[in-house]
């Protein structure tokens, strides 16, 4: 079966150099954006009953984008004028990046991981006297307070931002030949959008070994999977895949 068409489970990117962009280009298919799962802000109401009080703590562990964005929402909206002495541990470079929206990079002491939260950890050991406070989702991969009770420093997880199942309705009756998704939430989103989902022909293309154990789940089919050594991106596993099965188009 051909390749025509392909619906990613994510926002389109912003950028015009996109690699999604390059393979609809090269390999001459079509490529839709859709988000099955966004992101809500819990109002400050909710962190005041979670007992939390923004003056307690001189640290920040910010793990994503989405937790920088409701750090600073929630300090805006309980009032709380964010010192200048804080301490911000962000998980990637991307995210120290994105730090920059909200203070003077160069006038803060910002301490920054390689990719992963483990990495982190020598640099929270290294200031063990701090109060951290962990801004984040309601869904948080494990490995994060796991890694922080081993330390053992003062530290409070905060929900400040909820995923949330989108709605999905308007794609009941459109067929696409690859659907991409990237996290256990978006195979959750189909099923809640899809109860009688069946897989056919439909090829699945999945990020993660999380993501794989919860398409399989499922009963679903993996047709294409990332990382690997030799596609290490999605848009590398897809494109080989297409390259192959559409051979003589």
């Amino acid at each position: 079966m051909k390749v025509k068409t392909i619906l990613v489970s994510q926002p389109e990117p912003k950028i015009e150099n996109s690699p999604y962009f390059d393979l609809e280009e090269r390999q001459k298919v079509k490529v839709d954006f859709r988000p099955f799962i966004h992101v809500e802000g819990v109002p400050a109401k909710e962190i005041r009953q979670q007992k939390i009080d923004l003056n307690n703590y001189t640290a920040i562990i910010l793990t994503s984008r989405n937790s920088v964005d409701h750090f600073f929402r929630i300090a805006d909206e309980m009032r709380f004028k964010v010192p200048d002495s804080m301490k911000y541990f962000c998980q990637s470079e991307a995210v120290a990046y994105y730090l920059q929206k909200y203070v003077v990079y160069r006038k803060r002491k910002i301490y920054v991981g390689k990719r992963n939260f483990e990495d982190l950890s020598p640099l929270i050991k290294k200031y063990k006297d701090e109060t951290f406070l962990l801004p984040t989702t309601d869904k948080v991969k494990p490995i994060i307070p796991e890694t922080l009770d081993g330390l053992n420093v003062k530290w409070t997880q905060a929900t400040f931002y909820k995923t949330v199942i989108s709605d999905l309705s308007d794609l009941a009756n459109v067929y696409y030949d690859i659907l991409v998704f990237f996290s256990p939430s978006g195979i959750e989103s189909l099923f809640h959008n899809f109860p009688d989902f069946e897989q056919k022909d439909t090829r699945i293309a999945v990020f993660g070994n999380t993501t794989i154990k919860a398409v399989e789940q499922k009963g679903l089919r993996v047709d294409i999977a990332a990382p690997t050594p030799e596609t290490p991106s999605m848009t590398m596993a897809l494109q080989k895949y297409i390259k192959e099965v559409n051979k003589g188009k």
